[in-house]
């Protein structure tokens, strides 16, 4: 607003004393004050109220002007209350100062005068930001992007000074203005919007979180993006959408600002489903290689497909990484929730759940490839080869020569929903499970079939277990699953390989005769002197033999568990 506009409000019975010439100038706050010198709270633009108690004699209005003045506030209006006329000496000071004054009569309140500006302020950036939005809409439908959802989250900020974020359906930040939101408040927001939203009350929701409240807004998904389609059902969509958590209680806006809000998450919905549409590549990646996997192609076949994905997934990967499946799958209870269409939300929750919490932005999913087929997710996710140690071996245990921990890039079942457990049990809500299953990882296209049944058998253990959320990891499938009658072939195969691959590829470089050496031992009953005595070998060398089949399979062959699985993997190989 401009200051002219003091003066036309006739309720605010204000004088002007001088500072014609200046009247054009914007005001962007108040400021109430009777300090000597407050240019500590002021930063330019403000209408300062002054009662004059800082005013002992006309010395003091000198420096008090010069420091408005400094601090480029937009004016001075000053009370009648005390002194009644305003002195000459802070007309003249204001004069020298160009700044204009303002006289306040004793029967007008400071609070009437703020009251006004405050409102008058507001509408006008409400307005400003709502042009702002409008164009950055028509430019991210139209046109190339408009620089993401933190553009807007920076405009709610700095023009009406709202902190806001864009968080994911597990409370994961995908864009903020400022200070990020801890993750804990995250997922704690994202949860009690979730709950919200499976008890059908109306957005926006109101959450009160560690002394702080917050109003938080779905982004609904128009799916244009080619993730969801349009949602007939609010499970299709509550476990896929993002929301916007801003810091305040929107219980009391007026509805002008509620529709800018509401106008704020159409417009990062937009830019959402851009994302989407850049995911369309890795999920066709995915699901062609699923395809031929489950058609039983042929090996070379699936390994050219899996040459196309590599550079796609790791740009700038020199070799083949290893892979790992993952296999999710959204079920609803059979009254009600037998329409709703459970594989295109299983495979966007997929793709938040393989993201690594930590990681904030929309952009940190490029490694992830997810199909669907039915009512089934699975993901392809490749894994960087292992690195080679000194003796130009690959690293395949747990630990190298040295003895010390190698990192492990592979997924783990529990590790994938620890962060996430908490909102997605509000989003499926009564009704709803999600069971989840995580393979070895495979080393060549052979082993994709095995590591997608493996995927398929963890994630039915997992469905075995009480919980909304469940998951299960292949090292639980080694002892007991293999016993069954109905586990396929390519899980038993897949079993073998883990256990016996590591141990077959270092006698193929070394000449280690370590498979014999297990053999022996195993069929000794672990007896170290009957071993040895067998293979000619000296007690020493035996036991660096057998040390070397642990470390290179993170198995301990004092335990009988251990024991029974060489012994069942020896015998199927």
């Amino acid at each position: 607003m401009r200051l002219r506009a003091l003066l036309e409000n006739d309720a605010l019975g204000l004088r002007l004393l001088g500072g014609d010439e200046e009247l054009d100038r914007s005001v962007r706050g108040v400021m109430t004050t009777d300090l000597r010198d407050p240019s500590r709270y002021l930063t330019g633009g403000e209408l300062v109220l002054t009662g004059l108690a800082w005013r002992r004699d006309a010395a003091d209005s000198e420096p008090f002007v010069r420091i408005l003045a400094g601090a480029g506030v937009a004016g001075l209006a000053a009370g009648e209350a005390e002194l009644g006329d305003i002195p000459d000496d802070l007309v003249e000071a204001c004069r020298h100062h160009r700044l204009p004054l303002f006289a306040v009569h004793e029967t007008v309140a400071f609070a009437t005068i703020t009251e006004y500006v405050v409102r008058q302020v507001s509408g006008e950036r409400a307005g400003d930001l709502a042009a702002v939005v409008d164009r950055h809409r028509r430019l991210m439908t139209s046109g190339p992007t408009g620089g993401g959802p933190e553009v807007v989250l920076d405009l709610l900020g700095s023009d009406l000074d709202l902190h806001a974020w864009v968080l994911s359906p597990t409370g994961r930040q995908i864009a903020g203005a400022g200070a990020p939101l801890p993750a804990a408040a995250g997922a704690e927001l994202a949860g009690l919007h979730l709950a919200a939203v499976r008890s059908g009350r109306r957005a926006p929701h109101r959450a009160a979180l560690g002394g702080t409240t917050y109003s938080l807004f779905p982004i609904r998904n128009n799916g244009r993006g080619g993730a969801v389609p349009p949602a007939r059902d609010v499970r299709e969509s509550v476990l896929s959408d993002w929301l916007l958590a801003v810091e305040a209680d929107a219980s009391d806006w007026p509805a002008a600002r509620l529709d800018l809000l509401q106008g704020v998450t159409q417009l990062i919905a937009v830019e959402r489903d851009r994302r989407d549409a850049a995911r369309t590549v890795r999920r066709r990646l995915a699901q062609e290689v699923l395809e031929l996997v489950q058609a039983g192609a042929a090996p070379a076949e699936i390994a050219a497909r899996l040459r196309v994905a590599t550079p796609v997934l790791l740009p700038g990967l020199g070799t083949a990484p290893h892979w790992q499946v993952v296999v999710a799958r959204v079920e609803w209870d059979e009254d009600g929730g037998s329409g709703v269409r459970g594989g295109p939300v299983a495979q966007a929750l997929l793709e938040e759940i393989l993201v690594d919490p930590a990681v904030t932005g929309p952009d940190s999913a490029d490694r992830i490839a997810v199909a669907h087929t039915g009512d089934e997710a699975i993901a392809l996710v490749p894994l960087p080869a292992a690195p080679e140690r000194a003796d130009g071996a690959a690293a395949e245990g747990p630990s190298d020569d040295s003895g010390t921990e190698a990192e492990d890039p592979a997924l783990h079942a529990d590790a994938l929903l620890a962060a996430v457990r908490a909102p997605l049990s509000a989003g499926l809500g009564d009704d709803g499970r999600l069971t989840l299953g995580v393979s070895a990882s495979v080393h060549s296209a052979e082993g994709l079939r095995g590591a997608l049944e493996e995927a398929r058998h963890a994630r039915r253990v997992a469905a075995a277990r009480p919980g909304r959320v469940c998951a299960a990891g292949h090292h639980e499938l080694a002892s007991h699953v293999l016993l069954l009658p109905f586990v396929p072939d390519d899980v038993r195969r897949a079993f073998t390989a883990r256990l016996l691959d590591p141990l077959r590829e270092y006698d193929r470089r070394h000449r280690a005769e370590l498979i014999p050496t297990l053999e022996a031992f195993l069929d000794c009953d672990g007896s170290w002197t009957r071993c040895a005595a067998r293979l000619h070998l000296h007690v020493n060398t035996l036991r660096y033999r057998v040390g070397r089949i642990e470390q290179l399979t993170g198995r301990d062959l004092a335990r009988l568990e251990d024991k029974l699985d060489f012994f069942l993997a020896l015998r199927m190989s």
